[in-house]
């Protein structure tokens, strides 16, 4: 498999060499499904608390009697079918959202996401990627410049100018190998991999 290096200018100038056991996976779109879910679902915090019917603010006291009045049975106005009574089955705190995915799973669904950006056009490599400056005006026109964008950058080491210049930007996000995480890689239109960084990712999903 080869990727396309692209200069400063963001023109193909040659092609990279690239390992086809992680650039050139079949698309596996169940698996790829199953590691956005699970990590979005994993970034949850169960923080919603609901009451149930003991924690309502109620009287216990019975409504009206049990018989003659033609109306239905009712013990005490807190139960959940009354309007302001507690919940049947109330959110908690504690609530566990997580799923669990294998390393080999997480490590194939990768594999699959970056050969189909790579069979799309949106992957590319590039020599190195940095700003003289840490002014966002600098790296926006640059990015202009390279037409791009939408795009994640992943460095090999995370420059300070970098991170700052693109803290203001909404659609650049840049991260190092490790946190290229998949919803990321789905979700930008290019992703840019410095050649440091390329070896890297080969290291870890080798």
């Amino acid at each position: 498999m080869e990727l396309k290096l692209l200069n400063a200018q963001g023109q193909a100038a040659s092609n990279v060499a690239a390992p086809d056991t992680i650039f050139g996976r079949d698309y596996n779109e169940a698996l790829i499904h199953q590691l956005v879910v699970a990590y979005q679902a994993n970034a949850r915090s169960g923080n919603r608390k609901q009451k149930d019917r003991e924690e309502v603010s109620h009287t216990t006291k019975k409504p009206w009697r049990q018989k003659g009045t033609g109306r239905a049975r009712a013990g005490m106005s807190s139960s959940p079918i009354w309007r302001g009574g507690g919940r049947a089955f109330p959110n908690s705190p504690d609530e566990n959202f997580s799923h669990k995915v294998n390393k080999k799973m997480y490590r194939a669904g990768v594999c699959s996401i970056l050969s189909q950006l790579a069979r799309e056009g949106r992957l590319s490599v590039i020599e190195e990627f940095s700003v003289e400056a840490p002014k966002t005006k600098l790296l926006s026109q640059k990015l202009k410049d390279m037409g791009l964008d939408s795009v994640l950058v992943i460095t090999d080491n995370l420059d300070e100018n970098l991170l700052l210049a693109s803290r203001n930007l909404a659609n650049v996000l840049i991260c190092e190998p490790r946190q290229a995480d998949p919803v990321s890689l789905v979700f930008f239109k290019k992703i840019l991999i410095t050649k440091p960084a390329l070896a890297k990712i080969e290291e870890m999903l080798a």
